[in-house]
């Protein structure tokens, strides 16, 4: 029997209301994100993985309260840097701002990581919950739009920015019997 793995990207938090650069940040859901997640159906997960950010932590608890996630430490977001806790407005006049912008991305975050060096591990990050899911079917991964990207990128190939996913959205990919990745769908869980 072929498996699924769902990813889903964390509920709102205050940054994501701000259009901020939340990364390392370790900030809870609000309000409007745990009501965003209690409107929807999420697929049943025999195991559940989750980032060891709050955000992540607490949507997991919300769509599985009956299971205790499994964290992976590299499936944390990208650090940020200079730019953690600041929007496009905050760093309009920043010049290195606007290097990252210019280099569409590419160019390390000022104090941080760059998109390479994190898609580096959340891949790692990934390859455990692989290991740690062999004998399970349906698998969740709670996480956020930057691992998202980074591990969907790599496998299926294609802009990084393509597999952008809003807050408690999601894509299910199929993973057959013998290794093999067979596919990748955008999930909406509206009811």
């Amino acid at each position: 029997m072929d498996r699924a793995i769902t990813f889903i990207r964390h509920g709102k938090t205050a940054g994501n209301l701000s259009n901020c650069y939340i990364g390392v940040t370790d900030e809870p859901l609000i309000i409007e994100g745990e009501d965003e997640i209690r409107k929807r159906n999420y697929p049943e997960a025999d195991i559940v993985f989750s980032s060891p950010l709050l955000r992540c932590i607490e949507t997991a608890g919300l769509i599985y309260p009956n299971q205790k996630p499994v964290v992976i430490d590299e499936l944390r977001e990208t650090n940020f840097g200079r730019f953690e806790g600041k929007n496009y407005k905050d760093l309009s006049n920043d010049i290195d701002y606007q290097r990252w912008i210019d280099s569409g991305g590419d160019l390390p975050f000022p104090d941080g990581e760059s998109k390479a060096e994190a898609t580096r591990r959340t891949i790692e990050g990934f390859e455990k919950v692989l290991e740690l899911s062999k004998s399970y079917y349906n698998v969740s991964v709670i996480a956020h739009g930057g691992t998202i990207m980074g591990i969907l990128s790599h496998i299926f190939g294609g802009d990084y920015y393509s597999y952008h996913v809003e807050n408690c959205e999601g894509y299910t990919i199929d993973l057959s019997h013998d290794g093999v990745f067979t596919g990748f769908y955008p999930r909406s869980f509206l009811r």
